[in-house]
């Protein structure tokens, strides 16, 4: 297995943890331990995962992570936290992170998070491949989506989007005009148990919005289904 794992931590007893634990399940595993080197060697390395710790010298988590938003890097970013602190989570998805885990964490469920997260982000099955020919192109208004290249487009403008936000357009395209519920997008694009903590769901929301909405707070194509969740539906002419 050729994906490179990035390990940011300044705890060498974890950063030691998760890296035999990762090349034991077959990863290429580098490392760093504060905020400046973690994002230098995520520049340079370009691995296909980072597992980044909230709190770093130097630079922390957060700006780490938002620094490799700005630089245009989609690769997909597992945080963690010392702190249960939902202001936490939500500030380190809002700014691009992929996925959370709270410390102190199991090395097999860290491990069960990058395969599920590159499982996603690398390629598919050959049922889910297949699944992906047969929608090649997803056009939605101004919308287009290519599920083969992972890329979406705008008003004949590309998209910068996260994994996790690529995902999750291309899940509601697919459901087009259909309610979906948080929990089912938690499942469908999260595929684990977040045990209901659905803000996870309307921060990418919000995030898609900002990018596909020509007026952000008045989506014509995103729409807020009030106690439910969700759809996705062509936008009218005169929205």
């Amino acid at each position: 297995m050729n994906n490179k794992v990035l390990v940011v931590d300044d705890e060498q007893s974890i950063v030691t943890l998760l890296q035999y634990n990762l090349q034991q399940a077959g990863y290429e595993v580098i490392t760093a331990m504060d905020g400046e080197q973690g994002l230098y060697t995520a520049l340079q390395e370009q691995p296909n995962l980072i597992i980044l710790d909230l709190m770093l010298p130097k630079l922390d988590g957060i700006e780490v992570c938002k620094q490799l938003r700005q630089r245009k890097m989609a690769v997909p970013i597992l945080m963690l936290t010392a702190k249960d602190d939902e202001f936490d989570k939500v500030l380190g998805l809002e700014l691009g992170a992929d996925d959370y885990m709270t410390k102190p964490f199991s090395p097999r469920e860290v491990v069960a998070r990058v395969k599920a997260i590159l499982r996603r982000t690398n390629s598919k099955t050959d049922e889910e491949t297949l699944e992906k020919n047969i929608i090649d192109r997803i056009t939605i208004g101004d919308l287009k989506l290519i599920p083969d290249y992972f890329e979406a487009y705008f008003n004949a403008e590309k998209l910068e989007l996260t994994p996790k936000e690529f995902e999750l357009i291309v899940y509601l395209a697919k459901h087009k005009g259909r309610v979906l519920t948080r929990d089912q997008l938690l499942s469908a694009v999260w595929n684990y148990d977040f045990a209901g903590d659905t803000r996870i769901v309307d921060v990418h929301i919000s995030h898609l919005r900002e990018k596909i909405e020509r007026d952000p707070k008045k989506p014509s194509m995103i729409k807020t289904i009030r106690g439910i969740g969700y759809k996705l539906e062509e936008p009218k002419l005169d929205e």
